[in-house]
Order: structure tokens, then C-alpha cells, then sequence
């Protein structure tokens, strides 16, 4: 007799299939025939959709996985100091990736939402794909924690609801009381994170980059924390979510996917498992307005580049469903100044034409990258120089106004100097 767990998987009010885990640390996942036959079903993933030559097949199959989740499951959940504070609070162990979505499976990324399954709801074929006999005993989980929320990533960061001025980290299921502003608090390792992605956010806004709403947030204003070890910082840094959309009355979720999940990658495997070609090929076949967002990915890239940021991973750009069906490239999140607390940094995160060196790209790495993704070069090289004009006259300015801390600021000119001649930002 083995000891199992059922969790069911909803989006959009429409149950798309189950998930197991078995105490042996087994999970097993199975999608619903009645999701996989509809045409007209709401999209889980890019790999899931209709229009994607193998959907059929990802949808018929069942993923046995041990410890760790599916990929497009197992990147819901936080990584590094996040997610041990929550395991611990839930008295778990950090790779017991399961629980952890059970725990958090009402307030994940996007709108997916993972719920406690009923033996008695779920179809007999269900229960033989999952392996589940008469003489199993299922178990309801019952963890409760006083900080249930779920953020991809590795820095301390908390969904919160805006109420009054204050931030108030979100509690329970109910809908109206999700998350639906990201705070990063200051770090304990690095100075000033939240002003320096703050004023990065910004930059990138000027120069034409689509972001979410952001603010500077006293940290005196932020409710229901765990207790943390901060640094003596006024400022918090919040963005809200683009995943949700709030009324006086509810909070509405909208899906979401990053990269990480399209390419089937782990967390650990997002620097290594694919290159910005391979992004923009997804983006320009896929996206409901494909010249616009590949536009913006390129933009994006080039900002990264311009901005120093390092960090621009698979998990740091994502796709969204703003009608339940058709993904676009969704608002720029995560942009910062990564070379100001890596000494020596000059490569931003994937390959670009065959290059990580941001003091070697110039605009024909751009042209190499266009060709690969298929698309047109004067559809791009438009774009980039429109973001070169912006960047040149209004960065240098901005960049002073800006509550960036001083020694970050002066790192930014140098850096911009250094750059090749094709993108090099001149200050005085």
C-alpha cells in the first residue's frame, strides 16, 4: 500500500489535470482528455496550445518525475532564500517540491492555481495514470504556513496586496485577497538593490521598453513580514504584478509563462540550456502581434546591454495570455545594474550570435540574430536605433535626477563608455 496526495489543477475554472506525490517522493502528472480535446481550451504553455505541433502528444502523455515537479510546474516555485524561509516555515524539506506547491498553490505565478483533489472527484482513468489503486491511502495535505505565496526567483521578494498606502502580504485563497504587487526588500548582501533597479526599471522605460507600474516603497510601510535580517535601507522596491488585475472587489488572474518553462528547463539549467535565437524564434512564431513583440525583444536585449545587466536568464522574460489563449511577449521585469555587485562582470546571461561579451557587441551581432530568428534585418535595425537615440539624449540627464546611489551611477558612465562605438553612450 503506498501513501499518495492528489492535487488538481485549474486555470481559468476549467481542471486540466492532476498531480500525485507519493511518499516515496514519486509525482506523477496527467493532463484530462477533456482539456486536451478542446480546441478551444485556455493555454497552460505555449507546448500546450493548439497551434504548437506537439501539443498532442505532451498532452497524452504521463510525466513520472522523483522530488521535483515537471518543469512547467516546478518553475511556480522560489528559489534559494525565498524558498527555504517558506520551507521552514512549513517545517519541509527545501526539495520536497510536491508540498511546496501544495502549500502555495493558490497565489502561484500566472493563473494556475493547484488545489486539494477529492478521491471521490477524480475519473477512474485519472486514478490508472496516476497509478493509484484501491489500496492506496490518500492523504489530504494540510500544510499551513502564515506566509503562503509563490515568486520565481532568488531574491527576498513577497506578493502583496496595495491597501492605503501599505503593502500587506497577501493571505488564504480567496481572490480578493491575492497579491497583486511584487516588494523586493533591501538586501543583506548587496547595497541599494532596490534604488538601482528602481532607476534601472526607469532608464529602460525611457528608452521605450514596456514595464509595469513601479514605485519606491518606504520599508516602514510594508505588513506582516517574516521577521528578516535587513540592512539599515528606507526603500523597498515594488512592481506590480502584470499576472494580476485588480478591482474594489476582486483580483483577476491572467497567465503567465517564462522561458524556463517553454523550453522544459529546470531553475538550475536557466543560463545553460538555450540562446536569444532560440527565444525569438518561440516569440516570432508564436506571439499574437509577432513584429511588435520581436521588436521588443530585441530592445530588450540591447537594454540589458546598455544597462550592464547580466541576469537576463530564461526565467527573465516570459509570455502572457491576456485573453486565456494567444500569448504576447509580456512587460519587461527583473532589469538591474548586476556589474556593480560582480566585480569583473562583462557578459549578459545567453548567447547573442555566438557572443556573452557586452563589450564586443555591436549592431552586426543584432544582424546575425535577426537572420537566425527569420526575421527581417530592417524590422530590427529600426528598432535599435531608435533605442540608441532615446538612450543617448535622455539617459545621460535622467540618469542624475535618478535615486540611484552615486558610486552605481558612475559605474553606469564608465560603463557606457566602454561599450563598442555602435552603442556607446557619451556623458558630457
Amino acid at each position: 500500500m503506498n501513501s499518495v496526495s492528489v492535487l488538481k489543477l485549474i486555470l481559468h475554472h476549467v481542471v486540466i489535470g492532476y498531480l500525485a506525490g507519493f511518499q516515496n517522493g514519486k509525482n506523477i502528472l496527467v493532463f484530462t482528455d477533456a482539456f486536451r480535446l478542446d480546441s478551444q481550451r485556455p493555454t497552460l504553455s505555449v507546448l500546450t496550445s493548439p497551434v504548437y505541433p506537439q501539443s498532442e502528444k505532451i498532452l497524452e502523455k504521463t510525466f513520472v518525475t522523483h522530488q521535483r515537479l515537471h518543469p512547467l510546474l516546478s518553475n511556480l516555485l522560489p528559489e534559494g532564500a525565498l524558498r527555504e524561509l517558506i520551507a521552514s516555515s512549513l517545517k519541509l524539506h527545501i526539495d520536497n517540491e510536491f508540498q511546496l506547491l501544495a502549500a502555495l498553490g493558490h497565489d502561484l505565478p500566472g493563473a494556475l492555481l493547484a488545489t486539494q483533489a477529492n478521491l471521490d472527484e477524480i475519473p477512474d482513468v485519472i486514478k490508472y495514470k496516476l497509478q493509484i489503486s484501491d489500496t492506496d491511502q490518500v492523504i489530504p495535505q494540510e500544510l499551513q504556513t502564515d506566509n503562503k505565496f509563490s515568486l520565481a526567483g532568488v531574491q527576498m521578494k513577497f506578493s502583496m496586496k496595495a491597501q492605503d498606502g501599505r503593502f500587506t502580504l497577501a493571505h488564504g485563497a480567496e481572490s480578493a485577497l491575492l497579491g497583486d504587487w511584487i516588494i523586493k526588500t533591501p538586501s543583506s548582501r548587496h547595497a541599494f538593490v532596490p534604488l538601482n533597479e528602481y532607476s534601472i526599471m526607469m532608464l529602460a522605460q525611457m528608452a521605450g521598453i514596456e514595464i509595469p507600474e513601479i514605485q519606491l516603497v518606504d520599508v516602514a510601510c510594508l505588513q506582516d513580514l517574516p521577521v528578516l535580517n535587513l540592512p539599515q535601507e528606507q526603500y523597498a522596491f515594488a512592481i506590480k504584478r502584470f499576472d494580476r488585475h485588480s478591482t474594489d472587489q476582486t483580483t483577476e488572474r491572467i497567465h503567465i509563462e517564462d522561458f524556463a518553462q517553454i523550453f522544459g528547463a529546470y531553475p538550475h539549467q536557466k543560463y545553460s540550456t538555450t540562446n536569444y535565437e532560440q527565444i525569438g524564434q518561440i516569440i516570432y512564431q508564436y506571439s499574437g502581434n509577432k513584429i511588435l513583440d520581436i521588436q521588443q525583444f530585441a530592445s530588450r536585449i540591447l537594454i540589458n546591454i546598455l544597462l550592464a545587466n547580466g541576469d537576463a536568464h530564461l526565467k527573465n522574460w516570459s509570455m502572457i495570455y491576456p485573453d486565456t489563449r494567444i500569448p504576447r511577449f509580456s512587460p519587461a521585469y527583473d532589469i538591474l545594474m548586476t556589474s556593480v555587485y560582480i566585480e569583473n562582470e562583462r557578459h549578459f546571461a545567453l548567447n547573442l550570435a555566438k557572443n556573452k561579451d557586452w563589450y564586443l557587441a555591436e549592431m552586426k551581432h543584432f544582424q546575425q540574430w535577426a537572420e537566425k530568428v527569420g526575421v527581417p534585418w530592417r524590422v530590427i535595425e529600426k528598432q535599435l536605433h531608435d533605442v540608441m537615440a532615446k538612450a543617448r539624449t535622455l539617459w545621460p540627464k535622467a540618469l542624475a535626477d535618478l535615486p540611484m546611489a552615486t558610486v552605481h551611477k558612475e559605474k553606469l558612465k564608465m560603463h557606457w563608455q566602454q561599450l563598442h562605438p555602435d552603442f556607446r553612450i557619451l556623458t558630457s
